[in-house]
């Protein structure tokens, strides 16, 4: 449940960018569904703009907060990251809005192209950085970490629009981990006694 008004108005504005995009998008709409008019809307946030970049804020906010579920202590790992697609089949309202924001982005002018160029940016070099250190710089067909790591977040992406489209036929989690077991197809198994860092 939100804690607060502001929350609430989010949370709202994340529904109705995932159903009409950034575009299609009103402040009336967000205001209707808290019932607050546009002028109560606009006193928590100023802009459409301003309501766009904190609700992507929100979004990241909520689709790391997996972390927490395991045992991980914080550490993002490959699992960390399967259990977040795992998790995000019963929050098809944030994933439809990622997916609707994100492929609107690539538009001239659109306000949340920033955001995504440095978001991918971002996860691009820290998703290298992990799959350097689980599955070492020897990948299948001489892939680097660096080439792996923009292929896992198209995988990421592509299975989050196929489910959206055909939930009943995606299995998201299955076929993201079947991904990774190709990552990790040259890496050793752990010698007996040794923890499994693997799924």
């Amino acid at each position: 449940m939100p804690r607060n008004r502001r929350e609430e108005i989010l949370l709202a504005a994340l529904d109705v960018f995932g159903e009409r995009g950034y575009t299609g998008a009103s402040i009336a709409a967000v205001a209707d569904r808290v019932g607050l008019s546009q002028q109560g809307v606009l006193h928590y946030f100023p802009s459409k703009d301003r309501l766009l970049a904190e609700v992507l804020r929100l979004r990241d906010e909520r689709g790391l907060d997996v972390i927490a579920l395991g045992n991980s202590g914080g550490t993002i790992t490959l699992d960390t990251i399967s259990a977040i697609i795992d998790y995000n089949r019963e929050r098809r309202g944030i994933v439809q809005s990622f997916t609707v924001l994100s492929a609107e982005s690539v538009l001239d002018d659109h306000p949340a192209a920033g955001f995504f160029r440095d978001r991918y940016s971002e996860s691009r070099a820290w998703m290298a950085d992990i799959v350097r250190a689980e599955c070492g710089s020897d990948l299948p067909g001489g892939v680097t970490p660096e080439q792996a790591a923009p292929l896992l977040l198209a995988v990421m992406d592509g299975l989050q629009q196929q489910w959206l489209l055909s939930p009943d036929d995606i299995d998201m989690p299955g076929l993201f981990r079947a991904f990774l077991a190709l990552l990790r197809a040259n890496v050793a198994p752990p010698a007996a006694g040794e923890p499994d860092g693997g799924a």
